[in-house]
């Protein structure tokens, strides 16, 4: 029997080395994926890859239950996939620990933990940001584009440069460029609409 690994994060922004350390010291191989859980086992390009290099008695690993489904339906969904191909699973942390063969209520109490504590971070993140903005301030981060940049972009711009040449100049992705182009569009055709009136 050999442990194959899976390592899943929701998008290409997110790291993975936490469960690259957990996984690759035990596992045979390990697998990565930068997909939303939400999508069925065939449509998961990692989890997929995984499923066709094990082999009899071979044991599908996380790090922890949720890396298998976002939510808990779509855990469950996943569970129920792998175990109905007869896949085992391990768990190495939190609550579901152990290897499995089949669901328990152990783990799909894992996944409605892992669910909730998702749900209460965005909450708790929300009124964070809510509660800076009736202080006046404003949480996320710092806007790229300050106002002298601003003013190069639109400078340059008139003399005919392209939007790529720009970013190269004032140091700025190509899409913050683009962004701080189209505020400045929106607010001139916002005010000649104001003077029209």
């Amino acid at each position: 029997m050999a442990l194959v690994g899976l390592v899943r994060v929701s998008t290409k922004k997110q790291e993975t080395e936490r469960q690259h350390d957990a996984l690759d010291p035990i596992c045979v191989k390990v697998f990565e994926e930068k997909v939303s859980g939400k999508l069925a086992v065939d449509h998961r390009p990692g989890l997929q890859e995984a499923l066709d290099y094990m082999r009899d008695g071979d044991m599908l690993t996380v790090q922890e239950v949720d890396r298998l489904g976002r939510n808990l339906l779509e855990g469950l969904i996943v569970l129920n996939d792998l175990f109905e191909r007869g896949i085992a699973v391990k768990v190495l942390e939190g609550v579901a620990a152990g290897e499995h063969t089949e669901r328990s209520f152990v783990l799909d109490m894992a996944l409605a933990l892992a669910e909730d504590r998702r749900r209460d971070i965005v909450r708790k993140t929300r009124n964070g940001l809510e509660a800076a903005r009736k202080r006046g301030r404003v949480g996320g981060r710092p806007r790229v584009i300050d106002d002298d940049k601003r003013a190069a972009i639109l400078s340059r711009r008139e003399r005919g440069e392209s939007i790529r040449v720009i970013a190269a100049g004032v140091g700025a992705s190509v899409g913050a460029v683009h962004k701080a182009l189209a505020e400045v569009t929106a607010a001139e055709m916002a005010d000649d609409e104001d003077q029209e009136a």
